[in-house]
């Protein structure tokens, strides 16, 4: 496949873990050596899967493909409650989780099917007068969100393994799956966070046809490559 990175393109991207969304666009950015080049949706650092980067005219798409429904899989792990809901802040308080069923797990699930009000992670990166929540959180300072409204079409328990929840979210723009992760605890009343994420779909485009940032690398090396002998 013939890449015009510069003219535009969309490019399904497997984020890798520890890697914020703009570490991905920094690198690509230096990699094709094009300043125009802008993501389709935020992943946390700690979440892995489809990042989708836009470059040249498509950057005009990026509300477009950011606004379509997304899909998640992953493990919430029940008994354990993290002020940032997932694994970038240390368990601040725990509970015995022995008494739950499979059947009251379920059911605590399906209950955030539909039309719902959430509240962002204070660790995350809404705006608060000018700054972002994190950046207060980790100061230790009083963070308040207001709740918004998205959209849960699937919340399904795949499988449970003692306090691990394997789970797939499809969902609307907007929903953080930190925080559905969370309430889950909440509504069980034993505490949870979110302990993996890979998202695995947005809209028709799909994590299993994503390239890797070696990818990107290695076509770019080739487009140089077959410049200089066309050169020579």
């Amino acid at each position: 496949m013939q890449y015009d990175f510069a003219a535009g393109e969309i490019l399904l991207l497997n984020k890798p873990l520890d890697w914020t969304s703009f570490d991905v666009v920094k690198k690509v950015r230096n990699t094709i050596r094009v300043k125009k080049v802008g993501h389709a949706g935020t992943l946390d650092p700690l979440a892995t899967g489809l990042l989708i980067l836009c470059t040249g005219k498509y950057t005009k798409r990026i509300d477009e493909i950011q606004g379509q429904e997304k899909e998640y899989t992953g493990i919430i792990r029940l008994g354990e409650t993290t002020p940032s809901y997932d694994r970038e802040t240390e368990v601040t308080e725990t509970c015995d989780i022995s008494h739950l069923t499979e059947e009251s797990i379920k059911e605590a699930a399906q209950s955030f099917v539909g039309a719902i009000e959430q509240v962002p992670p204070i660790y995350s990166a809404v705006q608060v007068d000018g700054k972002r929540a994190y950046d207060l959180a980790r100061k230790g300072k009083e963070v308040e969100l207001k709740p918004r409204s998205v959209t849960i079409d699937a919340f399904d328990i795949t499988s449970i393994n003692g306090p691990e929840l394997a789970f797939r979210v499809v969902c609307s723009k907007g929903t953080y799956i930190r925080s559905l992760a969370h309430d889950l605890g909440q509504k069980l009343g034993v505490g949870a966070h979110l302990s993996k994420l890979e998202r695995t779909r947005i809209g028709e485009y799909k994590l299993e046809d994503a390239l890797t940032i070696d990818d990107i690398i290695a076509i770019r090396k080739k487009q140089l490559e077959e410049a200089d002998e066309g050169n020579s």
